[in-house]
């Protein structure tokens, strides 16, 4: 199986599956010297396990990283880092169902037309669980930007039909992490909060977006033609589980607006040069241009749901199926985490990549 390796210079591959022993990631390219402990890993690590409210699956797991190289007495070394995560809760038997049975909007019949075997434990490599493992090493990515005095701030901007209008410059980002949706609207939190709970009870599902803001990322980030910093941003978001959409700037609702509107002037701002407007998105020619760099991403309903669905069995016969086991009745909460970690992988790596970053 290709494709599990992400990056160029500052690069990771992740391995493991939902219901086996583990799962992990090895870091390579990470500058030597930066100092970086289990505990702050563990700490984003937390953001994105499940059982942590009851909006979300109620699979218990610890997510305990576990440092096997690369991190000597609290700094790295410039070789790989190997982080594993073991699975302690796992349920198979809740799959078993499952054997020679093709799930609706789930990749059980693409994988096994591609490969001719499946592991249908929770969809195994597919499944997102696998998302534990960009979230460590995006907290090592965070931590080297951090060096930089780069940011990285995700929230919930909408679910289902309740959205935040406000633009993130509008909002206290501060407050995100203060409620179990990760909303930093206190008041549209609470209504997210009481569709999902509602949705649960009903057995079904709700996607949304979350939307992502990256700061204090100097101009000169992107490699055209084909790495451009936002193609490159929009790979990273689309490789998670469950996304269906990725805008930046003024995304799709740039649009609606003539070039005259669109088009942001530059000024001198102090000692940089700056835009009035940010339509752009903080990127101009896939090259980041100093301004704050944001984009929104979005995720699709769970596809398993506690309902009754038709589908078809391995032989090609028809079968009513219902979802079983424990399952997220939204991934946006979850999520947040898992889009930062990506963001902070991209930037880390064109960072490495535009210049040899010394710390």
């Amino acid at each position: 199986m290709a494709g599990n390796r992400f990056g160029t210079l500052f690069s990771i591959t992740t391995f493991g599956e939902s219901h086996g022993a583990a799962i992990g990631v090895v870091i390579d390219g990470c500058p030597a010297g930066l100092q970086i402990t289990s505990e702050e890993i563990q700490a984003e690590l937390d953001r994105r396990k499940p059982g942590q409210s009851h909006i979300t699956t109620q699979r218990k797991e610890t997510d305990t990283v576990e440092i096997l190289s690369g991190i000597f007495e609290g700094k790295t070394t410039a070789a790989p880092i190997a982080l594993v995560i073991k699975n302690e809760d796992q349920r198979s038997k809740d799959y078993t169902h499952l054997k020679d049975t093709f799930r609706p909007s789930h990749a059980d019949f693409t994988y096994a037309e591609k490969y001719g075997n499946r592991d249908y434990r929770g969809g195994g490599r597919s499944s997102a669980r696998e998302t534990a493992a960009r979230v460590a090493a995006g907290a090592v990515a965070k931590k080297l930007l951090l060096h930089y005095g780069i940011t990285i701030q995700g929230y919930v901007s909408s679910v289902y039909n309740i959205a935040v209008t406000k633009s993130y410059a509008e909002l206290d980002l501060s407050k995100t992490e203060n409620n179990i949706v990760r909303c930093p609207d206190e008041a549209l939190a609470q209504q997210m909060i009481e569709l999902i709970e509602a949705v649960r009870k009903a057995g079904d599902t709700v996607g949304g977006t979350v939307s992502c803001v990256i700061k204090n990322c100097k101009a000169g980030l992107g490699e055209p033609v084909f790495d451009k910093l936002h193609a490159d941003l929009a790979k990273a978001m689309m490789s998670i589980n469950a996304t269906k959409g990725f805008e930046y700037g003024s995304g799709f609702e740039g649009v609606l607006l003539k070039g005259s509107a669109h088009n942001d002037a530059f000024e001198k701002q102090a000692e940089k040069i700056a835009t009035k407007t940010n339509h752009s998105g903080g990127i101009q020619g896939g090259i980041s241009n100093g301004m704050d760099i944001y984009f929104r991403v979005a995720f699709k309903p769970v596809a398993t749901i506690m309902q009754q669905q038709e589908s078809i069995n391995t032989s090609g016969e028809t079968i009513m199926l219902e979802g079983k086991g424990r399952h997220d009745p939204c991934v946006l909460p979850r999520a947040v985490p898992i889009v930062e970690a990506m963001a902070a992988l991209v930037i880390a790596d064109h960072l490495l990549r535009n210049k040899t970053a010394k710390l």
